[in-house]
């Protein structure tokens, strides 16, 4: 799931296309309004990450069910604003809450698994991964605002490349798991053994995570781009949806990292 989430929508053909399409709208695009954007969306995905909380304690289908809408609702939005930029602003709103009640499921699924294994993380795995989050991002920034971290061509390149290796990794493992067989410390459940696979598993979600946050550096540069540009109001709406899409997938590999820290070097033994 957190390979659907990664944010291809951002690039330069696209981004040109989507603010062609929005010439006519009245004013210009900002970066406090992007800003502000994403930050109502990130609270309306945490609003929807603490109602996930209650329902899915009572209805524990619903968790399931929420996996497969977030992926639906994931695969769905992306498709439609490279189509339609003009629907960004509602598509956004659908994806936050979608993605949110997934993330807040999934949470309360992971610490429900170390309760149980009678081990605690001060604050809980949903903090812990959100203050991961905060920290990449303002880390991210920081590079980008030096110049250290341009976001160029080239390093959409790579990066692009090394995404799509990540990708095909997991719809390996995926497939394989089919016919009975798997690679498995691509899955959580290396997290609860020993020995080189759950390392291995730790190691690869650090560097899917590192990725993952990366792809800030190209969402900083397009924003960059766009105001410079002096791209309509109306494409805040497409810049904020693809600042949304990359820090779901940072979150979601934030949250995985804490919980495979926590199982396997036990936490706070409760």
């Amino acid at each position: 799931m957190s390979l659907v989430s990664t944010n291809p929508i951002l690039a330069d053909s696209i981004l040109s296309g989507a603010i062609s399409q929005s010439a006519k709208s009245a004013g210009t695009c900002t970066v406090s309004g992007i800003i502000n954007k994403t930050a109502g969306c990130v609270l309306l995905a945490a609003l929807s990450g603490a109602i996930a909380v209650p329902v899915t304690k009572n209805f524990p289908a619903a968790m399931w069910i929420a996996f497969i809408v977030s992926m639906i609702v994931s695969i769905a939005a992306i498709f439609l604003v490279r189509r339609s930029p003009r629907m960004a602003a509602s598509i956004t709103v659908l994806y936050s809450v979608s993605q949110g009640f997934m993330l807040g499921a999934l949470g309360m699924l992971l610490e429900g698994i170390l309760t149980a294994n009678k081990i605690s993380v001060p604050g809980g795995i949903a903090l812990q991964a959100f203050v991961i989050v905060v920290g990449l991002m303002l880390a991210m920034l920081t590079l980008f605002r030096f110049g250290i971290l341009k976001g160029g061509a080239m390093f959409q390149s790579v990066l692009s490349v090394v995404t799509m290796g990540i990708f095909f990794m997991f719809l390996i493992s995926m497939v394989m798991s089919l016919f009975g067989a798997n690679l498995s410390w691509l899955s959580l459940g290396s997290a609860t053994g020993s020995g080189n696979g759950a390392l291995i598993g730790l190691g690869i979600n650090v560097v899917v995570l590192i990725v993952a946050a990366l792809w800030l550096i190209i969402d900083f540069r397009q924003v960059q781009d766009a105001v410079s540009a002096g791209a309509p109001s109306s494409a805040e709406w497409y810049l904020t949806f693809g600042l949304v899409v990359t820090l779901a997938w940072v979150y979601l590999e934030a949250l995985k990292l804490v919980f495979r820290i926590a199982m396997m070097f036990g936490g706070n033994r409760k």
